[in-house]
């Protein structure tokens, strides 16, 4: 697959088949991560693998409770609400797998760091034939105690990006793109 093919292919994917993704894959997937650039070549990043719906579906619902906990009233969209207040919806969107990406040391940059790694996480499982989302919802329970205990996560790293990875259902439609605002000095 041509880079561009993929870049402008992948789409964030939240309806998975059951199939599991296997082993080899998903190490082929981390190792084209931690191709990607870092401050200092610090490579801060550590992978946590998932498999275990039971956690997952535990842990959807803690990060539920907790984003209504913590998110101000008319802070986010009436959808996000109804979401959250969905017995039924499984922020992880059932999918096989979570990759959690987390930071193992403090720094200025390990935030972008991550976060480069997680993108070339995500195209790489196009070109494999795979989906992908990060899952924003997850972002602020993970960096709880609680959240990173429910992932076995040490308390000094930083969890940075929840990204699901499956076999989708369908394909995902294209979605316009806005004109880009481009300043050109000299």
């Amino acid at each position: 697959m041509e880079l561009n093919e993929a870049i402008n292919g992948r789409r964030s994917v939240r309806d998975y088949t059951a199939e599991p993704v296997d082993e080899q894959t998903i190490r082929l997937l981390i190792a084209d991560a931690i191709q990607a650039p870092s401050a200092i070549n610090e490579e801060p990043w550590t992978f946590t693998v998932v498999r275990d719906q039971d956690l997952l579906d535990r842990a959807s619902h803690q990060a539920k409770e907790h984003m209504r906990a913590v998110t101000p009233a008319g802070a986010q969209p009436s959808h996000f609400k109804s979401m959250l207040d969905d017995a039924d919806f499984q922020i992880f969107y059932h999918a096989p797998v979570l990759v959690l990406i987390s930071a193992a040391t403090e720094g200025a940059w390990i935030v972008a760091d991550c976060a480069l790694a997680a993108q070339n996480l995500m195209l790489a499982g196009y070109a494999a034939g795979l989906g992908s989302c990060w899952i924003g919802f997850a972002q602020s329970y993970l960096n709880t105690p609680e959240g990173k205990a429910a992932f076995g996560l040490p308390a000094g790293w930083v969890p940075v990006a929840p990204i699901i990875l499956g076999h989708p259902k369908s394909a995902t439609a294209s979605v316009p793109r806005k004109a880009p605002e481009i300043r050109w000095l000299g």
